[in-house]
């Protein structure tokens, strides 16, 4: 956890951390710093994201880390969070491909799927070679999934698929989509379909115009009357329970990835307040900057902390979605604080693409609000403080 940050570890976080665990983190650093922070201000400037990287993260078994078999590497959640902070640490775009890889398109054939679901998809996607993502938003339902209009109804052995799903990211590379469907009239039909790329009817739709997020692949999918074998339909969950369990396994990922961005923040502030002279002495003397980055770092020793203790929770089998929103829900708004803080830090230079700032901050705006808002996640917290639903 702590060694990115130029050698300040105040509460020894690192002592929490298993040799296997810090050797994972610093090799998955070393790639983001070699092969990816290159590249990644012109595909942010392009509004494009590297599909090419997606053998390599496969190569360094990153894709459905936490998941065991089927030629994935199974390791404990806590190793696998450390690999996402250190992703988003690079870009929130990079960490997003695959989250939405292992979390929202592995981990429902791995749970909900037949066999042969799984011994056709899983130990492909594991190596980068199939690529997936998951298809329950549309235009007019995201905090409310169970009011979805994507159908499915059966003809025949077949399945017949129609709706459209939106902001859904790795959708123009896909080469399989998770798709979620009302089978009947209520939430408690929606059943869960494998849509292949090149299925008539089916098609991804590159979404234009994004400030945030630009170095990642965003996408509408289009179904129209998409003819799906009932070989593809996922067997093992029936209602918003299947889509809702993906979305907590995403959840933990982002919980970890946003400290990622802070980490990345909070880092180009310091280096930036201790050369910056203004006054004859470096911006980091004064009093306020000081207090800035004392903030920022405070914030981030508690979000490590509770991302630790969520990973214990997780390997335990004890961490329920409640934890996973907390965790949500704090990491990321203290991630775009200090993201913002760290623009003010920088100045002018706070807004150009030659520091990392302005990227991160733009892109935690999104994740502050995707994977479940900040306010559906400050609800949830709210019911179980209360015991009331603000839902009903």
């Amino acid at each position: 956890m702590s060694e990115t940050l130029l050698g300040i570890d105040l509460f020894r976080l690192d002592d929490l951390l298993s040799d296997e665990q810090r050797l994972v983190r610093r090799t998955v650093r070393r790639m983001v710093e070699e092969e990816f922070l290159p590249i990644v201000k012109q595909h942010f400037r392009e509004a494009t994201f590297p599909a090419e990287i997606a053998p390599r993260l496969g190569e360094l078994g990153l894709f459905g880390m936490n998941l065991h078999g089927y030629g994935c590497p199974g390791t404990d959640n806590v190793t696998y969070g450390l690999a996402m902070q250190e992703l988003e640490r690079g870009d929130s775009g990079l960490r997003s491909f695959c989250s939405v890889q292992g979390a929202l398109a592995m981990y429902p054939i791995w749970a909900f799927g037949s066999e042969e679901q799984k011994e056709r998809f899983l130990p492909e996607m594991a190596k980068g070679r199939k690529i997936g993502c998951f298809g329950l938003t549309e235009p007019d339902h995201g905090s409310d999934p169970g009011g979805m209009k994507t159908r499915a109804r059966r003809d025949g052995s077949d399945w017949i698929l129609s709706g459209t799903k939106l902001w859904i990211t790795n959708g123009n590379i896909a080469d399989v989509a998770v798709v979620w469907a009302k089978t009947g009239d209520d939430a408690k039909s929606i059943q869960g379909f494998l849509v292949e790329k090149g299925m008539p009817g089916f098609e991804a739709r590159p979404i234009h115009g994004k400030m945030s997020l630009r170095a990642s692949d965003t996408a509408e999918l289009s179904l129209q009357e998409v003819r799906v074998p009932e070989a593809n339909r996922l067997p093992g969950v029936t209602g918003l329970r299947g889509p809702l369990m993906c979305l907590n396994q995403a959840r933990y990922g982002i919980a970890w990835g946003a400290t990622g961005a802070h980490i990345a923040c909070f880092e180009a502030a310091r280096d930036y307040a201790l050369s910056r002279t203004q006054f004859g002495k470096p911006i980091a003397a004064y009093q306020i900057t000081q207090l800035k980055l004392a903030n920022m770092y405070t914030e981030l020793v508690k979000a490590q902390l509770l991302n630790w203790r969520l990973g214990q929770l997780k390997d335990l089998d004890q961490a329920n979605f409640l934890h996973i929103s907390f965790a949500k829900r704090n990491n990321v708004r203290a991630a775009l604080e200090a993201s913002r803080t760290a623009r003010e830090i920088l100045g002018a230079n706070g807004i150009t693409d030659e520091y990392p700032v302005i990227r991160h901050m733009t892109n935690l705006e999104s994740v502050y609000t995707y994977e479940g808002t900040h306010d559906i996640h400050t609800l949830i917290l709210g019911k179980e403080l209360t015991g009331i639903s603000a839902f009903n």
